[in-house]
């Protein structure tokens, strides 16, 4: 099986910054995409960014410009940078991986247990 392990997470006034970090661990021959989503109360799990292995990133339109994701190859973690946090930034946030557990065989998403932001003043 594979684990991802998420941290970082927490309380910040508006205007202020977070990195969250995401490891993953167990059975993993290689991965994909990796990714951050958030989910706010009420709402639909939605993706924020996500990377490739080679390093080609996606981002929400409401985060583009102050949300950078980025990942260690070497120790299969993706990091999400947030600056100039916003009430509406508020949710639990949850690292995705796409792995391939052998060297053959299909590719599985994992997810992580969330990390909740909190944006308030």
């Amino acid at each position: 099986q594979v684990q991802l392990v998420e941290s970082g997470g927490g309380l910040v006034q508006p205007g202020g910054s977070l990195r969250l970090s995401c490891a993953a661990s167990g059975s993993i021959f290689s991965i994909n995409a990796m990714g951050w989503y958030r989910q706010a109360p009420g709402k639909q799990r939605e993706l924020v960014a996500a990377i490739t292995s080679g390093g080609n990133t996606n981002y929400a339109n409401s985060v583009k410009g102050r949300f950078t994701i980025s990942r260690d190859n070497a120790k299969n973690t993706v990091y999400l940078q947030m600056n100039s946090l916003k009430p509406e930034d508020t949710a639990v946030y949850y690292c995705n991986a796409n792995v391939r557990t052998g060297i053959v065989g299909p590719r599985y998403d994992f997810w992580g247990q969330g990390t909740h932001v909190a944006v308030s003043s």
